[in-house]
């Protein structure tokens, strides 16, 4: 007989039925159709929301064979941990009510912990691997789905002026974008793949894309029990704890810029690359007064000042 934790909601459910009453019936209607919705509610809530009284709610969790409604939600918890922790926090930090400036203290404070974390956790032999292997691969392929989409886009800005060929699969035609690339990548490549918690099914799929297809792979992620872990031949763990959101971000975007600088201090010309990408955008620029075509060398003289009709001026313009 398997353990009782080795039983499910659900199967446990299914077995109690016959017995259960019409009332405990609503409440487990309610539970299999909503149940990450259910592990994150407190007993009144859930009975509010299947339209039945607390105790009902309670006697139904025992009629399933727990001590109480605590043990049930428990249990719910277990299934989706990953996903309710996020809300738990926020739900144990809007029970006890902070200034907004103590949350923006708050919030600062967590990034820099996060931020000396990741440091103290870097292992130097993993970041000289990951700089050799982003400037020996022949394309350097960046995927990141959700958050990290956004933080895969400034990996990407990051590396582009000093590899030869960079691209951020993510894109407008989704993740079947990034397996057609994939499909065309060998042991030359390499993929760097982003995720946290929540870990996304879409970079996992990416990223076993790749192993098969013989493409290194550098993961940046939290922890080696992330499912990205064991696909990587080398990992960068970012520290991403944090109160009021899922994930904190500051410290995954220090990571990437300590990865590209990384790679800026190695990459063969990276002094011309960046002075190149200056003389480029320089055009772009706010403020640049005395510009030349990087084509050429000719001057590109600002545009006319904007002119600013008088009254008079303007009655002349109206005849």
């Amino acid at each position: 007989m398997p353990p009782a934790h080795a039983v499910t909601v659900p199967q446990r459910i299914a077995q109690a039925l016959p017995q259960l009453t019409r009332s405990h019936r609503q409440v487990a209607d309610y539970v299999l159709e909503r149940p990450l919705q259910v592990a994150t509610l407190p007993i009144d809530e859930l009975a509010a929301m299947a339209g039945v009284s607390v105790a009902t709610a309670n006697r139904f969790a025992r009629a399933l064979g727990f001590d109480g409604y605590a043990s049930f939600r428990a249990e719910l918890v277990r299934g989706f941990e990953p996903l309710v922790a996020p809300v738990e926090r926020l739900r144990g930090n809007l029970a006890n009510p902070s200034t907004v400036a103590e949350v923006f203290a708050m919030s600062l404070e967590e990034s820099q912990r996060n931020i000396e974390s990741t440091r103290h956790a870097l292992s130097p032999a993993s970041c000289e691997a990951a700089v050799e292997r982003v400037l020996g691969a022949r394309t350097v392929f960046v995927a990141g789905f959700g958050a990290s989409a956004w933080l895969a886009g400034l990996l990407h800005h990051g590396l582009d002026a000093y590899c030869a060929d960079v691209r951020l699969l993510p894109s407008m035609s989704g993740v079947t974008h990034g397996a057609r690339a994939l499909s065309r990548g060998g042991p030359r490549d390499l993929l760097v793949a982003l995720t946290f918690p929540r870990y996304l099914t879409d970079t996992l799929a990416l990223t076993q894309i790749a192993r098969k297809q013989g493409v290194g792979v550098l993961a940046l992620t939290d922890r080696p029990s992330s499912p990205l872990a064991p696909l990587a031949d080398i990992t960068l763990y970012a520290q991403t704890e944090t109160r009021f959101r899922p994930n904190c971000e500051t410290s995954v975007l220090a990571l990437v810029e300590a990865l590209t600088s990384a790679v800026a201090l190695r990459a063969p010309g990276a002094f011309q690359a960046a002075s190149k990408v200056v003389q480029t955008v320089m055009p772009w620029l706010h403020g640049a007064k005395d510009l030349r075509d990087p084509h050429g060398g000719a001057r590109i003289k600002p545009g006319p000042a904007p002119v600013r009709l008088t009254r008079s001026s303007r009655k002349k313009n109206t005849r």
